[in-house]
């Protein structure tokens, strides 16, 4: 799975050693830049992809991860794990990048692409106003009438 947004946190690197020897894990909180954003905290697991990574708060990222459970004691715990991160470019960034796209730029686009159509084939312009609805009739004070019925 995948998620973009902007890191506002990153927590302090925790270490330990194992069965398979030494291990580092950090963590991070990044928060989705849509309508109604949403926070969500993963962790990078190893040295080596911490230094590659090289996440600092404030960057807008593009973070592939995977979710899993593990049982402690009868109770589960949801675990997010990264496997890859990408900085986003901060044009991309400013044009709402990620899952919200700019709608109304697409339906222009949509627009402009059957106007240029219609017009390649000899049709009337679909998008011009005059032509979608017959011309307005006149309000019965203009016609002279004196009754206040809409018709």
């Amino acid at each position: 799975m995948e998620i973009q947004g902007k890191v506002i946190a990153v927590l302090p690197e925790r270490s330990g050693v194992s069965a398979r020897g030494e291990w580092k894990s950090q963590t991070y909180v990044i928060e989705t830049q849509e309508q109604y954003p949403k926070k969500m905290a993963f962790d990078v697991f190893g040295a080596d992809r911490i230094a590659s990574f090289g996440i600092h708060s404030g960057e807008v990222i593009n973070v592939s991860f995977d979710i899993d459970a593990h049982e402690y004691q009868g109770r589960y715990f949801n675990q997010i794990r990264a496997w890859n991160v990408t900085k986003v470019s901060q044009q991309a960034a400013a044009q709402g990048g990620g899952y919200c796209g700019n709608v109304q730029s697409g339906a222009q686009a949509a627009q402009q692409a059957m106007a240029s159509s219609a017009n390649a084939a000899g049709v009337a312009n679909p998008t011009n106003q005059q032509n979608l609805f017959p011309p307005a009739q006149q309000s019965a004070q203009q016609q002279g009438d004196s009754s206040d019925l809409p018709f």
